[in-house]
């Protein structure tokens, strides 16, 4: 796919945090498109030396927690975009905030998103967290769908990024944040339940379906709504998100988590996921988004559902997550460059049109490299 400049736009100067996958995923799209000068920061230097770019890129090793010298780093960017941990989250949107730069992230830790939202109070400059994939996309389809409907009965958001080839009892490879993985499988989750928000247990409310022929299981995590209870309270009878697996990865996780309390040893827990399992770049990422309402005095149902699987960017294969987490962050940029999003305060995922998306030259990687279908 050709991203080199659709748009008069002028040079900007961008700052990366974080040098992981998709840190890199993100570096590779900018610094490929010739709309952006881009600095990765990191505080592992060695990080910093395995990150792999078609074109170059600025690299710089900075303490995260040196809040002076972070600060220091962001003057002069136009954009911070935060790949890093999502316990670091509060550190940069703050660092970011008194630099004047623009703050995008992709986190689905709630508790922080919440502390973002009260630094992009009166804020000259945007704050537009949860830019990923779930929140992210899935958010900006399903309200989307949900303005195809007179009245709205139930919403339904499913993602997974998924190996291609299960070889586990898991049924799962790691392609993006072990941290990420467990955090979302431990903190309450947020749904709409018969007109009521709630707060529901992870791993539990475990659904079996079939997409294309593909038995899969779904389950509650936390995150995935993004601010999207808030937006439609009042408006759905019932608002959920659900992560999607293999069957039978939801029972191994509970054992896990539950039975032999590695819930309240995450540090153990990831050290035992990342020895025993493998990275993949081979993985599929799927989108499914059902939505169910009156219109036309009928009651009627609007499907989206989408496939991306893993591709050669830069000369390089890259997993499927981190080419659509990547694509939805530097869409959101690109957007926001061009004046297409707003550019001060808390901005809201849902606030972002799904047909500019699809036509942006990032968000593209959503239609040309998947396959996605709506049946209504």
């Amino acid at each position: 796919m050709d991203i080199k400049q659709t748009e008069s736009l002028p040079m900007q100067k961008i700052a990366i945090i974080g040098a992981g996958k998709i840190g890199t995923m993100i570096a590779e799209l900018l610094a490929s498109c010739g709309s952006y000068a881009v600095t990765v920061l990191d505080r592992d230097a060695d990080q910093l030396a395995r990150l792999q770019t078609s074109q170059p890129v600025e690299r710089q090793v900075i303490d995260i927690a040196d809040e002076a010298a972070l600060t220091n780093a962001l003057g002069g960017m136009f954009a911070v975009l935060n790949a890093g941990p999502f316990q670091l989250t509060t550190r940069i949107a703050t660092a970011a905030k008194a630099a004047r730069a623009h703050y995008l992230d992709l986190t689905e830790d709630v508790a922080s998103t919440r502390i973002v939202r009260g630094l992009a109070e009166g804020a000259d400059t945007a704050f537009i967290p949860q830019c990923g994939l779930a929140p992210g996309f899935i958010t900006i389809v399903a309200h989307d769908l949900v303005q195809h409907f007179d009245s709205l009965q139930d919403v339904r958001m499913r993602v997974g990024a998924l190996p291609q080839f299960p070889s586990n009892a898991l049924g799962y490879n790691l392609t993006w944040s072990t941290d990420g993985v467990i955090n979302e499988y431990c903190e309450p989750c947020e749904a709409i339940v018969d007109g009521m928000l709630r707060q529901t247990l992870p791993l539990e409310e475990l659904e079996s379906f079939a997409l294309d022929g593909v038995a899969y299981e779904a389950f509650n995590t936390s995150g995935g709504l993004g601010s999207l209870c808030e937006t439609l309270a009042g408006r759905v009878r019932n608002l959920n998100y659900r992560t999607i697996r293999y069957p039978g990865h939801a029972a191994i996780m509970r054992m896990l988590l539950h039975d032999l309390g590695l819930r309240d040893r995450r540090p153990l827990l990831k050290d035992i996921l990342e020895t025993a399992i493998p990275i993949t770049m081979q993985d599929v990422v799927i989108v499914f988004v059902t939505v169910t309402g009156m219109r036309g005095g009928q009651l009627m149902q609007e499907n989206y559902a989408n496939h991306i699987r893993s591709a050669s960017i830069g000369g390089v294969t890259r997993s499927a997550i981190q080419i659509t987490t990547a694509s939805g962050i530097c869409a959101v940029l690109d957007m926001l460059a061009a004046h297409k999003v707003r550019g001060h305060g808390f901005v809201r995922q849902e606030e972002i049109a799904l047909a500019d998306f699809l036509a942006n030259r990032f968000g593209r990687h959503y239609e040309t490299i998947g396959q996605s279908s709506r049946a209504a």
